[in-house]
């Protein structure tokens, strides 16, 4: 099947926005030369940036901003208030949260915002707990869970996270 290119004509010399057909992409905030596969859900008000790699199996739901060029690798989800700066790196079914005690039917639920800076990188089934910030070119290990914001420039693994060591 033929990806469907959105908001460029034949002259125009910016890149094409390509989006899977078997991607249901709601959001019209899309930035020149990013990607969209197959099986992804992004909501109407999402807003994602230049040049990012969203893969297969990803949800973005409508709160979001994802900067310029971030890869998202598949099986994510990105909840109400995450922020994802430039130059992030999200890999295989890492997740977030954006409640600290969910439950269904939740009338008392509070969005807790997470950021994650620029650069900064989360390996494969890592969670990130809801109003964490994560910091530039940090590295959160595979696997691991994130209760409490990462310095810029810190390598950090396990469950729960703690710091190895500097990321040069």
């Amino acid at each position: 099947m033929a990806a469907i290119l959105r908001g460029r004509s034949e002259t125009d010399s910016m890149k094409e926005v390509m989006i899977h057909p078997k991607a249901d992409v709601q959001s019209v905030n899309i930035g020149q030369g990013t990607r969209i596969w197959q099986f992804c859900v992004v909501l109407a008000q999402a807003q994602i940036g230049e040049d990012c790699n969203i893969n297969c199996q990803v949800l973005i739901e409508n709160d979001v901003r994802i900067g310029n060029r971030v890869t998202l690798k598949p099986g994510v989800q990105i909840w109400d208030g995450v922020e994802l700066e430039d130059d992030v790196f999200i890999g295989p079914n890492a997740t977030f949260t954006n409640d600290l005690f969910p439950k269904s039917g939740n009338r008392q639920f509070q969005l807790k915002r997470t950021l994650v800076k620029k650069g900064a990188s989360i390996g494969a089934n890592a969670t990130i707990l809801a109003g964490i910030t994560i910091g530039e070119h940090a590295l959160i290990g595979a696997g691991s869970v994130v209760t409490k914001d990462v310095p810029p420039y810190e390598i950090w693994i396990g469950n729960p996270a703690k710091f190895l060591r500097k990321n040069d």
